[in-house]
């Protein structure tokens, strides 16, 4: 039999932006990205507002309007849609048929932009809507929270929920640009404020102990809000998540190691056991507080670095307490590990520490002693229970 083979590359490149009040007229970022794409012609381009975000900066669609009026010979803005944001705007397929919907009626094609504006669940969202559409219209992120900025709308995953799973439909599909606006921080909740940190001392856990220093002697700073330390935070999280993106071997994770997702197995399998009432971030500190539970217990790291992870998670403000007390609830969550070997489709792979810093990937686990960490992150502060 003949056979013809032939092999390509595609090569991409976005940049992320840190800025602050984007679309105040004198700020002409915005304005720039698109211009560098259209080389002076005007690009028609769909907003997709955050619910949330609309309403704690409810004159944000008024200067979105004025700033593309100002600069109407690079941008057509042809609406600003308004959706409902947070996990549970991926748990409904009638969101991304609305995102559709702009998409045909506008008249947006491969050539115009869609422009999510919100925290990682609407970012996510529209991303998919976008990447199907016309398979695949030009992305630029706007994320809100501390933790879009830093982790999820800087890689190139896009994704909703589906079969109880999270992120089981979903695309790789880098966004055009990603711009922070440290502006839409200030209107955070609390637990928002703090859950994208959980993100950040989950890279540099597995990447890099000096970031983990800074995180460690700065948690009280970031748990009151000091945007110095938080800056710093975000830049240095958002950056390290790129570089393994570009540098790791692996962008599309085609493999079964997935070392960024640290801690999110047993996350995933508990927003969705909790019907999402646990923020992403609050579920990864738990995630990641059962895992280096298990690595004491495995003989992978000692008990004095365990308390130092747990302490610096909990004195950023992390209630790591995991919120099941039925053995069919544990049951439930043990499952999830069987539930992360098939999204991963192939050989299991946990990345666990074997010290700060220090990732290890293993390819089995012992139940029994998973269970064993279970229970020992249910009776936090409880009783002090010994590797």
């Amino acid at each position: 039999m003949n056979s013809i083979e032939q092999s390509f590359k595609v090569e991409y490149d976005y940049k992320l932006h840190f800025t602050e009040h984007l679309f105040s007229k004198e700020n002409t970022l915005f304005n720039d990205v698109l211009l560098n794409y259209g080389k002076g012609n005007s690009t028609k381009v769909l907003f997709v507002v955050d619910d949330g975000v609309h309403k704690c900066h409810p004159n944000l669609i008024n200067e979105i309007n004025a700033y593309c009026k100002a600069h109407d010979t690079v941008i057509q803005v042809k609406d600003v849609m308004i959706v409902k944001g947070g996990e549970e705007c991926k748990n409904d397929h009638d969101n991304v048929t609305a995102i559709l919907k702009g998409i045909n009626e506008k008249g947006i094609c491969r050539h115009s932009f869609v422009v999510a504006i919100g925290g990682g669940g609407v970012i996510d969202m529209v991303g998919y809507a976008a990447a199907i559409a016309h398979r695949g219209v030009k992305l630029i992120r706007i994320p809100t929270t501390v933790l879009s900025q830093n982790d999820s709308a800087v890689g190139v995953k896009n994704s909703i929920n589906e079969f109880g799973k999270k992120n089981f439909l979903g695309t790789f599909a880098p966004p055009y640009a990603i711009i922070n606006d440290a502006n839409f921080l200030t209107t955070l909740e609390q637990r928002d404020w703090i859950s994208g940190i959980a993100e950040a001392v989950k890279v540099s856990l597995i990447k890099d102990e000096s970031f983990f220093d800074f995180i460690s002697d700065n948690a009280t700073k970031l748990a009151n809000r000091e945007v110095e330390a938080m800056d710093h935070l975000i830049y240095k999280c958002a950056e390290m998540h790129m570089h393994h993106i570009a540098q790791g071997g692996d962008p599309f994770e085609s493999g079964s190691s997935r070392p960024l997702d640290f801690g999110h197995w047993a996350a995933h399998k508990l927003e969705y056991m909790t019907n999402y009432k646990l923020r992403h971030g609050e579920a990864v500190a738990i995630g990641i507080a059962l895992d280096v539970t298990y690595a004491c217990l495995v003989g992978l790291i000692d008990e004095k670095t365990l308390d130092h992870v747990l302490g610096v998670l909990e004195e950023i403000g992390f209630n790591l307490q995991i919120p099941l007390h039925q053995e069919i609830e544990i049951d439930q969550l043990l499952a999830g590990i069987e539930e992360f070997r098939e999204h991963l489709g192939g050989e299991l792979t946990i990345t666990l520490i074997s010290g700060i810093g220090k990732k290890h990937d293993v390819h089995e686990i012992d139940m029994d002693k998973m269970r064993k960490a279970i229970t020992m992150r249910n009776t936090i502060g409880q009783e002090k229970v010994s590797c």
